[in-house]
């Protein structure tokens, strides 16, 4: 059988049994009734994790209480899981943090590259990036008084690089289309015409390999909560590369980044390397769930994922093709591989109400205005027979115009439920 061709839904079931990732899926607490093709918005609950945290609730702060930041390492849990982190982006030690969110994080970068590169002020992204990145990015210039944002059309940022662009800030997965830039190749052509990159990983870390050593990237950020399983409003993640930590000072200059937090000195001295990313107290609990989704990522042979997220997401757009060709429906995820994340939009007129009707169905996508519907493919729980009957159920929902009921065009405050 060709790892192309949809075939019948028992060949998808035959697929699931030569899955080598398929036990996988039984460490995840999932909801009966439900495909779950929203992991790349909120990563679902790791068994492990609420056992995890019931001993951190009952024992380390219920027994230990404050002793607990020295008795269980909570004060080094945001070096202790950024090395973790490192494992999965292609860091060696000392080069990852987790700490607060990804905006945070990137107020914080996008800050010290200002600094590294005085003689130049601005920042250049690229349209239809997440556009967090893009308020951060303005924020951070409107804050120095100095420098702009400039905007470069998709696939076009190395282009508007010129002699005032310090970084450019690129979205490795772009969350809207799913499409995949080139890591590497990408550095090295900013690099060429002196600028310095920082990459936001939200949508590719934990899925997608990713080797900043190896690319010679200067930050990176990413987020907890999608394919990291981490849990609602996971804190995020840092990285900047160890050539850079002697001399680069990021601008939330807090106590838990100082070199003696608890000398309580009232001038700030940073600690030495990636600590220094760090500024509020961490948030322990957050940080233990997020633990527990890493472990289970580190668990798995990241390759493996790999090839099986393509497999999943070459099968949802040849089926999308076959079964739901005659509406318009339109795929915007890049279908050569070596461009695609591990999702597939689609685009049609009524998105939001289509999106409604297969939640209402227990087939959970997710919509972003002002019309793509996003399926995340999510390797380690998600089968090739969720995928056959996720198809059939969108295929059902637009032959019949189900879509159409007024119930569904009602909006809520997070459009995706």
């Amino acid at each position: 059988m060709s790892p192309r061709s949809p075939s019948t839904r028992e060949a998808c079931a035959d697929r699931d049994r030569g899955d080598p990732l398929a036990s996988v899926r039984g460490t995840f607490d999932l909801p009966q009734g439900v495909i779950y093709l929203d992991g790349n918005s909120l990563g679902p609950l790791p068994g492990i994790t609420s056992q995890r945290l019931t001993e951190v609730i009952e024992q380390e702060w219920g027994q230990g209480l404050i002793g607990s930041w020295n008795g269980a390492d909570w004060i080094g849990a945001p070096v202790r899981v950024g090395e973790r982190i490192g494992r999965l982006v292609g860091a060696a030690p000392d080069q990852v943090v987790v700490a607060d969110s990804t905006s945070v994080n990137l107020f914080k970068v996008l800050g010290a590259a200002l600094a590294l590169r005085p003689e130049r002020v601005d920042i250049v992204i690229e349209a239809e990036d997440f556009p967090t990145d893009a308020y951060i990015a303005q924020g951070v210039t409107a804050f120095r008084g100095r420098g702009q944002v400039r905007v470069a059309p998709p696939g076009q940022a190395v282009e508007a690089i010129d002699t005032a662009t310090a970084v450019v800030l690129l979205s490795h997965v772009n969350y809207r289309s799913g499409a995949l830039h080139d890591l590497a190749g990408l550095t090295a052509a900013i690099h060429a015409r002196g600028g310095l990159v920082c990459w936001d990983l939200s949508h590719s870390v934990g899925v997608v390999p990713v080797d900043l050593d190896g690319a010679g990237a200067d930050f990176a950020v990413g987020c907890g909560y999608t394919f990291l399983n981490g849990g609602p409003g996971a804190p995020a993640f840092v990285y900047v590369a160890q050539r850079h930590l002697d001399a680069v000072a990021q601008p939330l200059s807090g106590w838990l980044g100082h070199a003696e937090p608890f000398a309580f000195s009232s001038v700030y001295v940073p600690v030495d390397g990636i600590g220094r990313f760090a500024c509020g107290t961490p948030p322990i609990l957050s940080l233990t769930a997020l633990e527990c989704g890493i472990d289970l990522a580190l668990g798995v042979d990241m390759d493996a994922v790999r090839a099986k997220s393509l497999a999943l997401t070459d099968l949802l757009i040849e089926l999308v093709d076959a079964r739901c060709g005659a509406h318009p429906l339109t795929v915007i995820t890049p279908r050569e591989r070596e461009r695609r994340g591990s999702q597939v939009s689609l685009c049609h007129e009524h998105t939001y109400e289509v999106c409604q009707a297969l939640i209402s169905r227990g087939v959970i996508g997710d919509f972003r205005a002002p019309d793509i519907l996003r399926l995340g493919v999510a390797p380690l729980y998600l089968r090739y027979v969720d995928v056959w009957d996720a198809v059939a159920t969108l295929a059902e929902v637009l032959d019949t115009r189900e879509w159409d009921d007024p119930r569904f065009r009602v909006r809520m405050t997070v459009t995706l439920a």
